[in-house]
């Protein structure tokens, strides 16, 4: 005879109010997954069509590259690796594993595309820029203590479902710092160019769509545990979204006239625009001077 334990046991009942917004929410989810995964491209095309990385603040792209490669790990490891989802299921018995597929696909495709952006610094023209000492000390940080963590799982100080949470930590540190430098390398240029709006755009996109997927799901169940049972989810969401929207009205308001001559950065459109003015014509020549061509307005 075979006998069970049904003290701890459950069954999980979802009741929703409609189907129509149940479909509505994964459409949704679908969409903001599009628009995060899509909005690595614009800044790589741009690259790509200046030959020039010039604007591109490089400690956000070592930060955001960081990031995702945490976040890669964090989810490869919770979605396929059997002892992790075992430890989560003893630690977490009624909850399920909070990572799916999708997610997967999405943390490994940052990681490339942000791996790949990296790689265009090396090849194409990026001027004066290099890595400031305040992102390479973060950086180094944020590596070390993955080491260190690392290091302390191998001696059992701490769980393998501990060691994996510590990428989730390194994401977080990420998303909350990472905007900081191009936000203020703009300020300092007092331009934009450079610097995809189309990341942005594209960004803030899925971050409104990823909150409406929420308010929808959470309504659709009457339960709106979602938003302050996981405020670290929806806290990193809104600060994504806080610093879309100083990039554009950096872009679009404050920095929206800023344009460069050709004849100083042939075939670049360098961050800076020249802050000296051009040389009075002599008084011998003969011919009128010639008008500064400029830059087409980036969008």
């Amino acid at each position: 005879m075979i006998c069970y334990r049904t003290a701890e046991a459950f069954v999980r009942v979802t009741v929703i109010e409609s189907h129509v917004i149940y479909t509505c929410t994964i459409i949704v989810g679908w969409m903001y997954f599009f628009a995060w995964s899509l909005s690595f491209y614009p800044q790589m095309f741009l690259n790509f069509r200046r030959k020039s990385v010039t604007g591109l603040n490089f400690d956000f792209l070592l930060l955001n590259l960081i990031g995702f490669s945490a976040y890669s790990l964090y989810n490869l490891l919770m979605y396929y690796d059997v002892n992790v989802q075992a430890e989560y299921k003893r630690e977490h018995p009624r909850s399920p594993i909070p990572v799916l597929l999708n997610d997967v696909v999405f943390a490994v495709h940052a990681s490339l595309a942000c791996a790949v952006t990296a790689i265009q610094c090396f090849i194409y023209e990026r001027d004066n820029q290099r890595l400031s000492r305040v992102g390479i000390a973060l950086s180094s940080l944020l590596v070390l203590f993955a080491c260190l963590s690392g290091l302390a799982g191998l001696l059992s100080y701490i769980s393998i479902l501990q060691f994996v949470m510590c990428f989730s930590y390194i994401k977080m540190v990420v998303t909350l710092s990472k905007y900081l430098p191009q936000v203020f390398f703009n300020f300092q240029r007092k331009s934009t160019v450079g610097w995809s709006i189309g990341n942005v755009l594209l960004d803030f996109t899925g971050g409104t769509l990823d909150i409406l997927q929420m308010v929808l799901q959470c309504f659709n169940v009457a339960d709106w545990v979602t938003f302050y049972g996981n405020p670290v989810k929806f806290g990193l969401g809104l600060v994504s979204m806080f610093f879309d929207i100083i990039f554009m009205i950096q872009h679009y308001v404050l920095y929206r006239g800023v344009q460069v001559v050709h004849a100083e950065y042939e075939g670049v459109e360098n961050p800076i625009a020249p802050q000296s003015s051009p040389p009075p014509p002599s008084h011998g020549s003969i011919n009128p001077p010639e008008e500064p061509i400029l830059d087409d307005v980036q969008f």
